[in-house]
């Protein structure tokens, strides 16, 4: 009986990887009628019973603690690297013959974007133009329109 008790910790002391402790569930409500028997968890009085889950959350409180510390250690000194960013495309709605220093680009996605280096003058009007803002080097974003040279580097505004 004792090893089927230390057979079920061990099997229900999964440790979580996020911080957040997720709620204990008793064993009575983890496993069947059916399992209650065949563990012979069934014959304990309600009184065992309860010491049964008393004992395995405060187990399964220290695994959980004790993971915590170890992943704090283990990240000790680490940078934590962020999702490397990805373009934006969309379009612009309406007519744009060009952007300068300071204009505001609205996309069609609800997104601003203030350019705040270089410019674009259109020989000819575009209609609903497609543009791309991509990710550069130390945190800067360019745009820039499908068919044109030059990238601006912009900003986001919101």
């Amino acid at each position: 009986m004792r090893a089927l008790v230390l057979a079920f910790i061990a099997c229900t002391m999964a440790v979580p990887t996020a911080h957040a402790e997720p709620p204990y569930v008793p064993v009575e409500q983890r496993l069947s009628a059916e399992e209650m028997r065949a563990t012979g968890l069934d014959t304990l009085t309600p009184d065992q019973l309860q010491l049964l889950n008393r004992l395995l959350r405060e187990e399964r409180k220290q695994a959980v603690t004790a993971a915590v510390v170890q992943s704090q250690r283990d990240e000790a000194g680490l940078r934590h690297r962020r999702a490397a960013p990805e373009a934006v495309s969309g379009a612009v709605r309406g007519t744009v013959r060009g952007w300068s220093r300071g204009d505001v680009v609205l996309l069609d996605n609800g997104q601003r974007w203030r350019v705040t280096d270089g410019s674009l003058v259109l020989r000819k009007a575009a209609v609903d133009p497609k543009v791309t803002i991509a990710p550069g080097m130390l945190g800067a974003w360019y745009l820039q329109m499908e068919g044109q040279t030059p990238k601006l580097k912009v900003q986001r505004v919101d």
